[in-house]
């Protein structure tokens, strides 16, 4: 009896720290996978560096909206799968890839940590070559 007690509080407190661990907000992943900027508008910090196709610009938020609204129109989204994601101190990423009906591109998006949330500040997408 105790060690099924001991197992079940050790499962409580594992299923706790993954949860509390995770600093990519689940809706940008989702944001990606419809292809969808009005719900990645959420997540879009004042300002973000948008790198898309060897094109950078330094964007405000609406501008920024605006930037991935015409990629997602210019590139039918089918799928995003999250490859790599991590944190370290007050900012994290996330590292996927991003399938489109124009091929299959590598999405980098950065977050920084603004009064408890995760917010936007840099956007890297580049076309694969698979």
């Amino acid at each position: 009896m105790k060690k099924r007690m001991l197992l079940w509080i050790a499962g409580l407190l594992f299923s706790a720290s993954v949860l509390f661990a995770q600093n990519v907000p689940v809706g940008v992943v989702v944001a990606f996978k419809k292809g969808n900027s009005q719900e990645l508008d959420r997540y879009l910090g004042d300002k973000v560096d948008l790198v898309i196709q060897n094109r950078s610009l330094a964007a405000d938020k609406q501008t920024a909206k605006g930037m991935m609204n015409s990629f997602f129109a210019d590139n039918k989204v089918n799928g995003f799968n999250v490859n790599h994601e991590g944190k370290r101190d007050e900012s994290s990423f996330v590292i996927g890839t991003l399938m489109t009906a124009n091929g299959n591109f590598r999405v980098n998006c950065f977050f920084r940590r603004v009064q408890n949330r995760y917010l936007i500040y840099q956007i890297r997408i580049d076309k694969t070559n698979e």
